[in-house]
């Protein structure tokens, strides 16, 4: 692939982004991976591929969290980290470690996507 082609698909991943179709997103990036891993990139689009599959990978897991959290939050006035990590494992197939977890929802705040807040190791339904 050379690199014109290499940059549009790059356009077109962050397009899909823009429209949250994250996973999709996501299958364009991780072919690029692949694609980048025998090749030989410019350093800065090999940075930007790398920088839009993280970030692709954080909003997708906000978006699942955001979900099912509106659930959660109906079921209990605050909740540890580590609970609500095993909760979204077992009852909505979502694996994220505690500490991701948090940095997520920490993220959702900042966003005002969430209303909560975080006290010491716990999420507060507020």
């Amino acid at each position: 692939m050379n690199t014109e082609e290499f940059i549009k698909l790059l356009g077109k991943a962050q397009d899909l982004m823009a429209e949250e179709n994250y996973r999709e997103s996501l299958d364009i990036l991780y072919n690029l991976k692949k694609i980048e891993q025998k090749g030989d990139f410019d350093y800065s689009l090999t940075h930007k591929l790398y920088q839009l599959i993280s970030n692709s990978e954080s909003l997708l897991n906000q978006s699942s969290i955001l979900k099912e959290l509106k659930n959660i939050s109906k079921k209990y006035d605050s909740i540890s980290f580590e609970t609500l990590s095993k909760l979204l494992k077992e009852d909505y197939d979502i694996t994220l470690k505690p500490g991701i977890l948090r940095r997520e929802i920490e993220l959702l705040i900042l966003r005002n996507k969430i209303p909560y807040k975080v006290e010491k190791e716990m999420l507060v339904f507020t």
